[in-house]
C-alpha cells in the first residue's frame, strides 16, 4: 500500500468573513486583519471574502442587527426575526443577503468558511458581542452554513500557532475526502487507512467502531455505503483536537519515524520538554516535511500542500507515488480487499 502523503495542488479556496480580510464592512465601518496572523499561509489559499449584511442592502455604516428568538436556525424555520437596534424588522433582507453569500461561495467552488463568532449572520458557536447576550448561535448565515456541511473555522484560532495548524491539517483532509474516488470497498479501505490516525485522535471511540464496521464490510456494499462513509468521516473532520492531544499525536509519530527510517530530527524536542503553541506548531511543521522527504505520510497530517513542501520532498513522493501504481498494476489479478487490515 501506497505510504507517501497525498499531495494537494491547487491551492484550496476558503471562504472568509469580508470583515476578517481587513474589508471596513462591519456595521460601524471597522474590520479585522484576521490572515495577517497566519503569515506567508495566507498564500497558500485562495480568498473568497463575502458580508451577507451588506449583501442584504443593509450598508455601511448600519444599526447593529440581533436575533429576536431563538437563533438563526429558527429564522429559517420562520419562528424567529432579524431585527436592527431600532426594532425594524429585516429577516427577508438578511434571508436573501445569507443565500446570494452562500450562491457566492457555490459559484467559486467554496466548501470551508472563515467566520467571525459574535455575529448575529455569520457566528457559529457565539452570536454576541461583549456582555450583550442577542440570541444563541448559530448566526442566520452561519446556520445555513452549518447545515450545509461546510467546513468552519472560527476567526480568531487563526491567532493561535498550534489551532491553526490543526484546522489546516483537517481542512486539507477533508477537502480531499471531498473528491476522492469511492466506488468500491478498495478504495474505502485505502481511504480509511489514510485517515484513521487522525479520526482516532479526535475521537478514538468512534474511529474504532468505524473501523470495526468497515471490517465487516458486505461484499455488495454500494454507493449508499460508501457515501454514509465519506460523510460521516467528513462530518468528524469538522471537529477541533485538542492541545494534549496533538502533542500526543507528535510524539507518537516521530517515534514511528525514528523506527521507520533510523534517523532523529534535530529540531523535534524530547518528551518532556516545555513547549509553547509556537513551538510546538514548530515541530509539527517539520514533522510533516521530515515524514514527506522519507517517503511517509504523518499520520495525523496525511493531507498537505504542495506549497508547503520543499521540491526534493515533492520530487520523492512523486517517485513513490509511480512505483505504487506500477505495483498495484502487477497485482491486478489479485483481489485486494481480501487483505486488508484495518
Amino acid at each position: 500500500m501506497d505510504k507517501s502523503p497525498v499531495i494537494i495542488n491547487d491551492k484550496p479556496m476558503i471562504g472568509i468573513s469580508a470583515c476578517c480580510m481587513g474589508c471596513p464592512v462591519r456595521y460601524n465601518a471597522r474590520s479585522y486583519d484576521m490572515l495577517k496572523h497566519i503569515g506567508r499561509e495566507k498564500g497558500d489559499f485562495r480568498w473568497v471574502p463575502v458580508c451577507p449584511e451588506c449583501l442584504a442592502g443593509l450598508g455601511v455604516m448600519r444599526d447593529p442587527i440581533h436575533i429576536a428568538g431563538e437563533n438563526g436556525t429558527a429564522v429559517w424555520q420562520g419562528t424567529a426575526k432579524v431585527k436592527s437596534r431600532g426594532g425594524r424588522d429585516v429577516t427577508d433582507q438578511m434571508i436573501a443577503g445569507a443565500k446570494a453569500a452562500e450562491d457566492n461561495l457555490k459559484r467559486a467552488g467554496v466548501k470551508a468558511f472563515v467566520y467571525m463568532d459574535g455575529s448575529p449572520s455569520c457566528g457559529v458557536y457565539r452570536t454576541t458581542l461583549r456582555k450583550q447576550s442577542r440570541g444563541r448561535p448559530p448566526g442566520v448565515f452561519g446556520s445555513l452554513l452549518d447545515q450545509g456541511g461546510y467546513f468552519l473555522i472560527p476567526a480568531l484560532d487563526l491567532q493561535s500557532p498550534v489551532k491553526w495548524w490543526d484546522w489546516r491539517r483537517r481542512l486539507l483532509a477533508y477537502l480531499w475526502l471531498q473528491d476522492v474516488l469511492l466506488s468500491s470497498r478498495k478504495d474505502v479501505y485505502d481511504v480509511w487507512y489514510r485517515l484513521k490516525f487522525i479520526c482516532q485522535e479526535i475521537d478514538d471511540h468512534w474511529a474504532r467502531q468505524n473501523g470495526r464496521m468497515l471490517a465487516n464490510l458486505d461484499k455488495q456494499a454500494g454507493t449508499e455505503v460508501f457515501e454514509q462513509f465519506r460523510r460521516e468521516t467528513a462530518n468528524l473532520l469538522r471537529k477541533p483536537s485538542t492541545t494534549p492531544k496533538i502533542k500526543g499525536s507528535l510524539l507518537k509519530n516521530y517515534a514511528h519515524y525514528r523506527k521507520k527510517t533510523g534517523q532523529t530530527v534535530p529540531d523535534i524536542q524530547a518528551p518532556d520538554a516545555r513547549r509553547n503553541v509556537t513551538s510546538m506548531a514548530r515541530e509539527l511543521m517539520i514533522m510533516e516535511r521530515a515524514s514527506a522527504e522519507a517517503g511517509y505520510f504523518v499520520g495525523t497530517a496525511p493531507v498537505l500542500y504542495s506549497g508547503k513542501l520543499p521540491k526534493q520532498a515533492e520530487k520523492k513522493i512523486d517517485l513513490i507515488e509511480k512505483a505504487a501504481k506500477r505495483d498495484q498494476l502487477n497485482a491486478a489479478d489479485s483481489d485486494p480487499e481480501d487483505h486488508v487490515v484495518l
